[in-house]
């Protein structure tokens, strides 16, 4: 044994053999690749793409789908833009399994029933003020005046439409009166401006391009809603909104007084069956796009973890209340769902090995003691024969008998646990060899 092996003996252990590192190496590579097929197998990595049901053209809901399809694209993800008349659309895309549509804007209160199954929210993300433009003063006392007058409302089915039939059922605002047009925001701003038509009602958020324009345009008024907390008392998903003095053009003053708008807030609505991790990459990412201050809202007050009418998914609750998953931090973000897969997958393995391991190392142990007591047997033989000799000479048949167990012991190979075991055996072998050699 050399001086190397002799400290390590001394020590207790001893240097494990080449060849059973590398199987051990190989065992773990092989268990990791399984872990890795398995995952695959059982829970497949989230998918490289996603479509996202946005809205018109020109609205906020649209232009906020452009910065979501630019972010997602550095982590790998492609979202394909679905433009649809609002979120009533919206929603209905997702309720329908056939439709494609994995994530959608949809806006409190304006949803036709209440069936929800198979969608859940990612929380808030702002507010959607309700702005009747028009040509002349107005609060929503005199909204009546515009009976008779063409009003731009966008298609069927948009949440204008939506809102105002909602508004009427309960008798807060009769609109059967207006002439409604088809007319989006984005296509009522000249017309508007010419006289074409009499007001424009719009939800959208103050992101819109159209809103801006229209807010913005000298000779329009937006409507003052002076019983705004009415409103809120009657309707549970709408909420009390303040555009302040110079907000929009500080310069030239407008708007010239504070003006009292009602709002909705917006959610985005996932499909439930959407990847975990893809649901964790959209909050982090409406956490840098929703976050900021405007004239509406402060800093980090979007997005929400609040229900309007759909559930909460179990990955909003987690965010908004630990934030992103801890590997989603460090790691890109592919890597980390793999690694974050093959952990949950490994965890149970390695508590399950535990127990098999030190059953295993103890058949092993039990092993190489029973290796050493057979020979202990055979030499417990060996001295009964010498015993009955009685002065008879050694027979060949015994000398070859302990020969043979010598050369045996010779090629016993045992941890450095045994080695007192072994070497105890040896120690025995020699006196029982010189006993023999006495009596020959």
């Amino acid at each position: 044994m050399s001086d190397k092996a002799m400290n390590e003996a001394e020590r207790g252990r001893l240097p494990l053999p080449r060849k059973t590192l590398l199987w051990i190496a190989a065992g773990a590579a092989l268990l990791l690749a399984a872990a890795i097929s398995l995952v695959v197998f059982l829970n497949p990595m989230p998918p490289h793409s996603l479509t996202l049901a946005t809205g018109p053209e020109g609205s906020s809901y649209a232009t906020f789908g452009k910065r979501y399809k630019d972010m997602m694209a550095k982590q790998g993800v492609r979202v394909h833009l679905r433009v649809t008349t609002g979120g009533v659309e919206n929603m209905a895309l997702l309720r329908d399994p056939k439709s494609g549509v994995d994530l959608g804007f949809v806006d409190g209160g304006l949803t036709p029933d209440d069936d929800f199954t198979g969608v859940v929210s990612l929380g808030t993300l702002g507010y959607e003020p309700i702005w009747v433009f028009s040509r002349q003063p107005l609060t929503d006392r005199g909204l009546s005046s515009l009976k008779g007058k063409r009003v731009a409302v966008g298609p069927e089915g948009c949440d204008e439409r939506v809102l105002l039939a909602m508004l009427g059922k309960r008798k807060a605002l009769d609109s059967s009166g207006f002439i409604l047009l088809t007319q989006s925001a984005e296509e009522s701003v000249d017309d508007l401006v010419r006289g074409r038509i009499d007001a424009a009602i719009v939800v959208n958020s103050f992101a819109s391009p159209a809103v801006r324009k229209l807010a913005n345009e000298p000779g329009l008024y937006t409507a003052d809603f002076a019983r705004a907390d009415a409103y809120v008392a009657r309707f549970s998903t709408l909420t009390k909104r303040v555009l302040p003095e110079g907000a929009v053009d500080l310069e030239h003053d407008r708007p010239s007084h504070p003006v009292t708008l009602l709002a909705t807030k917006t959610s985005l609505i996932a499909k439930a069956r959407l990847h975990p991790a893809l649901k964790y990459l959209v909050l982090e990412m409406l956490a840098k796009v929703h976050g900021r201050p405007n004239i509406f809202q402060k800093a980090a007050e979007f997005p929400a973890a609040e229900e309007q009418e759909t559930e909460l998914a179990p990955e909003a609750r987690h965010f908004y209340k630990s934030g992103q998953p801890v590997l989603q931090r460090y790691m890109p973000f592919w890597l980390a769902v793999l690694v974050e897969q093959v952990a949950m997958l490994l965890i149970p393995l390695v508590g399950l090995a535990y127990p098999t391991i030190k059953m295993l190392m103890w058949l092993y142990g039990w092993g190489m003691q029973r290796k050493i007591f057979l020979i202990y047997g055979e030499l417990h033989w060996i001295e009964i024969q010498l015993g009955k000799l009685d002065g008879k000479p050694v027979s060949e048949h015994l000398l070859g008998r302990m020969a043979a167990l010598e050369a045996r012991t010779a090629r016993v190979r045992v941890p450095a646990k045994f080695l007192p075991l072994l070497y105890s055996l040896k120690d025995d072998l020699g006196k029982v060899r010189a006993r023999i050699d006495a009596l020959a």
